[in-house]
């Protein structure tokens, strides 16, 4: 049943908001056509109840309807955006009593969990064949990623005065240009001092960056990410390998080790440990599967 169908009077206010929207707030034809969508499914929904006797539980109910049909929470949220500035408009222009959709929000889409790579992933993506500058600095770069979580800006804005190979340390700066201190793996170690005995071979005057392109210059953050995903294709690893990818795998496999979740949080440079603990549910995921594979319950037939 279509919007007109069900509420001629509704339809007609749909065509004067429509109307308002076009000329008043000059908005696109495009941007008309979304809000007219999104109130012809509210008057669909609505049938033969009077815009005017909306009440909340009735909205409420709608949405459940329409979440419950496959509608994402981001299309929930901006119908509901749709719907709200719609009444808003009656409240003003047609005197409604007042807004159903006031205070109203979509439900909360699913978090989903970072994706990281299994410790024999990782370990095989570190296996990169050496055959040049540029294999040698690629080795480096997944290495660092892999051993102390950095972020991509973080690798890239890495200057040669940053390393301390003595204490076995880099210093970082991280979002809202705060500075920490992260440590570097041995194997780290060993791959930049490998790629830093290269670097010299490309590196333009002046250029402080650790980690150069072939022509001299500090590295761009697609340059790093495409090399990235091409050595996970070149090395048969089933997942698109992206430096965010490798910092996940970092946090997880740290956490799964030790447990320590503070330490975990220092070395990402997370504000909030709340953001750190997105971790411990990875760790338990592994656990499950551990579980599940070796449990004798878990293996029970029902």
């Amino acid at each position: 049943m279509s919007a007109g169908e069900s509420s001629p009077a509704g339809f007609g206010l749909l065509q004067a908001y429509l109307s308002h929207l076009q000329h008043e707030r000059r908005l696109s034809p495009l941007t008309c056509k979304n809000y007219s969508r999104d109130i012809e499914a509210l008057l669909g929904l609505a049938s033969e109840i009077p815009l005017d006797q909306l009440q909340i539980h009735h909205i409420r109910r709608f949405v459940a309807q329409l979440h419950a049909s496959g509608l994402s929470s981001r299309t929930l949220a901006r119908m509901l955006s749709a719907w709200r500035g719609f009444y808003q408009y009656l409240g003003r222009q047609h005197a409604f009593p007042h807004n159903p959709c006031a205070g109203l929000s979509a439900p909360k889409a699913a978090k989903t969990l970072p994706q990281a790579l299994s410790p024999e992933q990782a370990a095989h993506l570190m296996e990169v064949e050496e055959d040049g500058p540029l294999a040698v600095r690629d080795k480096a770069m997944l290495e660092l990623f892999y051993s102390s979580g950095l972020r991509l800006a973080e690798l890239i804005g890495a200057n040669l005065e940053d390393m301390d190979f003595t204490s076995g340390e880099i210093r970082v700066t991280g979002k809202g240009s705060k500075t920490r201190i992260v440590p570097l793996g041995r194997l780290a170690t060993e791959a930049i001092q490998a790629w830093l005995a290269c670097r010299a071979q490309l590196v333009a005057a002046g250029e402080r960056a650790v980690f150069v392109g072939q022509h001299g210059k500090r590295l761009s953050p697609r340059a790093v990410q495409l090399r990235l995903k091409q050595w996970g294709i070149k090395l048969g690893i089933n997942a698109s390998v992206h430096p965010h990818m490798l910092r996940h795998s970092f946090a997880t496999h740290v956490l799964q080790s030790s447990g320590d979740l503070r330490a975990v949080q220092e070395m990402l440079g997370h504000a909030n440990i709340s953001t750190t603990q997105v971790y411990t549910h990875l760790d338990f995921q592994h656990l499950a599967k551990v579980y599940d594979a070796a449990h004798p319950r878990a293996k029970k037939k029902t």
